[in-house]
């Protein structure tokens, strides 16, 4: 994985740019992404410990606002006759000079000048299975050669060209991988009533290696491709007898790739599965659910939703949020053995529904996006919380335990007076 550890990024500073998916203010489309300095909102309150906590509300507003609704949805009706609508994942290049935003109603992905904060390029996925088109989910390649997209209810695996150093941003539909009609190098369909009944791409993920990138599937299964490829090629395939279904949250630690699945659909609603990969031995000559998938962990019996996922400071734990039980579930990250049961409950919320994850850069805190009570996006049942906003994840025991410390709520009231904020997408990114 792309390290965030470092004591040059820590001195520079760092931002977190929270997404709020709600649609911008007096109309159906837009949204914001909340930019906060992270060191600022990261430390204790009273830092120069006079007993005085009144700078604490100015050290914790956003530094910057952006309005989705304004020049990015104006670029995205000029280049595409529609408008953005549900801002969802945000990721950063390898330099963190640019970012990446999709937009999971819509099948927008857009590109920012970070710095300026200036949108650049808007381009929209192509229609797919049933003439839909989501863009669920983005994933820069380690190289910065392309964005892959997660077209979901489209079914296919799709690909950007970017060239951060000219602002270049080319849609390759010609590399699209079919999901719902292709067949694995094994000559299985890649979509199956058995072997994988719903291949809705949910998020793409790449570990330090580059190749393969993990494709997590709504239905169960997963596919390992290889993004360089014309069009998008399959390395690897696992059916849902081995993987189970709605997995999003992907991870690289001591060598394995970390994942969940559950808690959405019928078929998995209450489950919070945990599962861990090796980053490589993966060819298409190796017959399916090879290398063998660990199960490290697996609650089907309670109320529960996996999805955010952080490592702590070296990569020694590997933190999965459960945003339908508020808690967090801790592994080593080297044997992947359950170490701890964190409870998220707040002074300011019982229920923070933590949702999305990001590791600071000196390594002592996670900064969590928390849901709002009228979410947008997810299984409601699950994805509900009290108070929309942005959590700080103190780490202690070198990571193996923590508690929330601290909640900055974020609010966008409707003409009625509802409350409409729903914070999903976070990231960090080093000035």
């Amino acid at each position: 994985m792309l390290s965030l550890v470092g004591s040059a990024a820590w001195a520079r500073g760092y931002e977190v740019w929270l997404v709020d998916q709600s649609n911008s203010f007096g109309k159906a489309y837009g949204g914001r992404i909340l930019i906060y300095d992270g060191k600022k909102v990261a430390r204790d309150g009273d830092d120069d410990c006079d007993g005085d906590d009144d700078d604490e509300q100015a050290s914790t507003a956003p530094q910057a606002v952006i309005d989705l609704g304004g020049a990015t949805a104006d670029l995205c009706f000029a280049k595409t006759g529609a408008y953005p609508v549900r801002p969802h994942m945000v990721v950063f290049n390898s330099r963190d000079t640019h970012g990446a935003l999709s937009f999971v109603a819509s099948g927008h992905v857009i590109f920012f000048d970070a710095r300026t904060r200036a949108p650049l390029d808007c381009i929209r996925m192509q229609a797919g299975a049933g003439g839909a088109r989501q863009a669920h989910a983005v994933w820069p390649t380690n190289d910065d050669r392309y964005m892959l997209v997660a077209n979901q209810n489209g079914k296919l695996f799709e690909r950007i060209a970017t060239n951060y150093a000219t602002n270049t941003f080319i849609y390759e539909p010609t590399a699209s991988l079919n999901l719902a009609t292709c067949t694995t190098p094994n000559g299985f369909p890649c979509q199956d009533p058995v072997l994988r009944p719903d291949n809705a791409p949910i998020c793409p993920f790449t570990a330090s290696p580059g190749v393969p990138a993990f494709v997590t599937l709504r239905g169960g299964g997963m596919l390992l491709v290889n993004p360089y490829t014309t069009p998008i090629s399959i390395v690897a395939e696992y059916d849902r007898a081995n993987i189970a279904g709605n997995g999003c949250g992907l991870i690289e630690a001591r060598g394995w790739v970390y994942f969940n699945a559950g808690g959405a659909t019928p078929s998995n609603l209450d489950q919070f599965s945990v599962y861990r990969l090796p980053r490589t031995g993966f060819l298409p000559s190796n017959p399916p659910n090879t290398p063998a998938v660990q199960l490290i962990y697996n609650d089907e019996a309670h109320h529960r939703d996996a999805h955010g996922v952080a490592v702590s400071k070296h990569e020694r734990y590997v933190w999965m949020y459960d945003r339908g039980s508020n808690v967090a579930e801790v592994f080593d990250g080297h044997s992947g053995a359950h170490v701890n049961t964190v409870p998220l409950a707040h002074p300011a919320t019982s229920d923070p529904s933590p949702d999305l994850a990001a590791l600071s850069p000196n390594g002592k805190v996670h900064f969590v996006s928390l849901r709002g009570p009228n979410p947008l996006s997810g299984d409601p049942h699950s994805s509900t919380g009290a108070l929309p906003g942005l959590g700080v994840v103190r780490l202690t025991q070198n990571g193996r335990w923590g508690s929330l410390d601290k909640v900055i709520p974020i609010t966008n009231l409707d003409s009625g007076g509802i409350e409409r904020a729903d914070a999903h997408g976070i990231r960090i990114r080093r000035k």
